[in-house]
């Protein structure tokens, strides 16, 4: 059994693309596998046998489950049925580990050297190298005949002779070319993966894959960024269009607007009618979320929430629930109704101080005797009245019957 499941190459070795889809193949075939498990398998095929394996993988699995392993033993000849059973015995367990066995017993032996004949040009002749003269024989041949005045005097630098430049032979052209280094392969190798053709999706099998990807997707722009990363479209890139189209032919769309009324209308009710919180909840911009709502035909329910959170805004009975939305402003502007809302708060908060003022001694006590009298904190109370503009002629008006220190 050592011969057949022997490596032929080493893992990093397979082809990126052979290796992606093999992997698309296992998980259509109901045996996702690692990419390290999958780039195992193929090393066990030379690469004579990479076509055979795109063949393969070209074509829907013929039986389930089929890991990297038993698309190998398919390959070598194994019927899929059989290969099936071995992968859910955990067959292939053991051949993996197997052929980890034998990779450490008998590591693969280095290729062979070329047999093309070098011809080298024959080595140039060394230059005699001149005996080495001793350093003081060296210093006395340097100062013989010299001055003490030129041996002291400033010593001027030489410029030394610019290298011949090589403009006058750039219209020659290069007198060699430079050999192209291969692409990073193995693990280093960066590439998107292949993409599956549009008409993948306009078969029979194309509704099996929508209904998956529907169940994990609750809009149809959340399926069309999913499907795009995988299958192509007919002129190009997948579009909305494209899969509104396939989402019609294989009757799924009303399905899709059923789960997306669903998603909408339940996610703006969670969010108290925040438009910017359901796009954000939902992974849309403005512009989807109401291109969504018009396809869908929920505009004029989702207006109906919206108009429903706005009444309870304005007309919420506890003091501390205005208050506290005094400080929402985001929630208001989304609502719009934050200039209705201000004005309406700060006429009554003036309706409110108006009979404590005359007992006052300070702003902060007019905000703890209000927030008392009506069941509000008080540091709601006086940031309210503080952003509404009200602090500071109620500071001016208590200002006088403030105690004064004695210290």
């Amino acid at each position: 059994m050592n011969t057949p499941w022997q490596r032929q190459r080493q893992p990093d070795d397979v082809p990126t693309p052979v290796a992606v889809a093999v992997s698309d193949y296992c998980r259509r075939a109901k045996s996702p596998a690692t990419p390290t498990e999958v780039r195992e398998a193929l090393a066990l095929l030379s690469e004579a046998d990479d076509f055979r394996v795109r063949t393969l993988t070209d074509t829907e699995p013929q039986a389930r489950p089929l890991g990297p392993f038993a698309v190998v033993d398919v390959l070598k000849g194994t019927a899929p049925e059989l290969a099936a059973k071995r992968q859910e015995v955990g067959f292939y367990g053991v051949v993996q580990e197997l052929a980890r066995v034998h990779e450490e017993k008998h590591p693969p032996a280095p290729p062979p050297a070329p047999e093309v004949p070098s011809f080298a040009t024959p080595a140039a002749p060394k230059a005699a190298i001149p005996a080495p003269v001793p350093a003081k024989a060296e210093r006395s041949a340097k100062t013989k005949g010299e001055t003490i005045q030129s041996r002291i005097a400033p010593r001027k630098r030489t410029i030394p002779e610019e290298a011949p430049s090589d403009e006058g032979y750039e219209d020659e052209g290069p007198s060699f070319l430079k050999r192209d280094l291969p692409k990073p392969r193995g693990r280093f190798t960066r590439l998107d993966a292949p993409k599956t053709s549009f008409q993948e999706l306009t078969r029979t099998t194309g509704r099996e894959i929508l209904e998956a990807a529907m169940e994990s997707h609750e809009h149809r722009f959340a399926l069309l960024g999913s499907l795009a990363s995988q299958y192509n479209g007919p002129r190009g890139d997948l579009a909305l269009t494209d899969l509104e189209a396939l989402l019609g032919d294989h009757g799924l769309m009303d399905a899709v607007i059923s789960r997306e009324r669903q998603a909408v209308l339940s996610s703006y009710s969670e969010h108290r009618g925040a438009a910017g919180r359901v796009g954000w909840a939902l992974g849309l911009s403005p512009s989807e979320l109401k291109q969504l709502e018009s396809k869908a035909g929920i505009s004029q329910e989702v207006e109906e929430v919206r108009e429903r959170f706005r009444r309870e805004a304005l007309t919420s009975r506890h003091l501390t629930q205005r208050l506290d939305l005094l400080g929402r402003d985001k929630y208001l502007a989304d609502l719009g109704i934050k200039k209705r809302f201000t004005d309406m708060l700060r006429r009554e908060l003036e309706m409110l101080v108006r009979d404590e003022v005359p007992a006052a001694t300070g702003v902060p006590a007019l905000a703890d005797a209000v927030g008392r009298k009506h069941g509000a904190p008080s540091e709601l109370v006086l940031r309210a009245l503080e952003r509404l503009g009200l602090a500071e002629d109620l500071r001016k008006r208590t200002s006088s019957r403030a105690p004064h220190s004695t210290t």
